[in-house]
């Protein structure tokens, strides 16, 4: 499929990753922004500070959410999971018929709840993301490291045009992202989910970057403990969850950046609103519901309430 048209809901640390590496490849692409980040990429352009690209400006389409009025073949979803509800009417204007939806939130079941939000529309996938990513300044986005995969798949009772993953799969693996078309995306949306909390948790438990998880120890343990309650609590839903899943969660801790720290960890800090229920409480209410034992979730949640 030929000038596939991309538009990024939400030019974060993910959307504006996800846009600068499609619009390098000579992607066509649009982000939605606000305020002075977007303001600042009109005028400048979009700054990506990148351990995989280097240092790049380029000269992308931004607009808000209320001006754009085309539509797009494929939409990635990646604003915070508490905003999901705001960008609906969005994507349902920006859509037709064939337009595949891709949301990148931390938050496990984000396909699903925008499928119920758009009954009508049958192209909607789910996905997650492996990548540490922020914005640095207004119109400048930093990703760490050289971790950069996306993953995305069809639902259950969902069908989507084999043709569209295809292009969508081979656009982003030639902009240099890793990618997995999942054959079971629940399962692999969940186990993101569990490593993101995990990270999340203690980094904000312990107010550190990853250079101390990395390290034998008091907060490697905790990292492994939440890590493994999250394993089990999967399995209890039913999902398909690795046993060595914690073993590969650690894997993936010993690759990132020594400096980074995960984006509910950097909103809490700097007293902004956090995905804090959806990646702490969630767990607990999960492990209330299928009767898990989670000492390391409840260490960490007295913290916090």
């Amino acid at each position: 499929m030929q000038n596939t048209k991309y538009l990024i809901v939400g030019t974060g640390g993910v959307g504006g990753s996800i846009a600068a590496m499609l619009s390098l490849n000579g992607n066509d692409v649009t982000c939605i922004a606000r305020g002075a980040h977007l303001e600042t990429m009109r005028r400048n352009g979009l700054r990506f500070i990148s351990g995989l690209k280097g240092c790049q400006t380029i000269s992308i389409k931004s607009c808000t959410a209320e001006e754009y009025n085309d539509k797009a073949d494929v939409i990635f979803v990646s604003v915070k999971a508490y905003s999901l509800d705001s960008v609906i009417d969005l994507l349902r204007k920006s859509s037709n018929g064939k337009t595949v939806i891709i949301p990148l939130l931390n938050i496990f079941g984000t396909g699903q709840r925008i499928k119920q939000l758009l009954p009508e529309h049958d192209n909607v996938l789910a996905g997650c993301i492996y990548i540490v990513a922020y914005v640095s300044a207004p119109g400048e986005i930093t990703q760490m490291g050289k971790t950069f995969r996306v993953v995305f798949g069809e639902m259950k009772g969902t069908a989507v045009d084999v043709e569209m993953l295809q292009t969508v799969r081979d656009d982003l693996i030639s902009s240099g992202v890793k990618v997995t078309v999942s054959e079971d995306i629940d399962c692999d949306t969940f186990i993101k989910y569990a490593f993101i909390s995990a990270m999340a948790c203690t980094g904000a438990y312990f107010d550190v970057p990853m250079r101390e998880v990395q390290k034998e120890g008091e907060i490697r343990k905790v990292f492994t403990g939440l890590s493994s309650e999250s394993c089990r609590i999967g399995k209890a839903m039913g999902m398909d969850i690795p046993d060595n899943l914690t073993e590969e969660n650690l894997k993936i801790i010993d690759g990132l950046d020594p400096g980074s720290t995960a984006s509910m960890q950097k909103d809490l800090a700097n007293g902004h609103v956090s995905e804090i229920d959806g990646l702490l409480f969630e767990f607990i209410r999960l492990a209330e519901k299928y009767n898990i034992d989670v000492p390391t979730y409840r260490k960490i949640v007295k913290k916090f309430t």
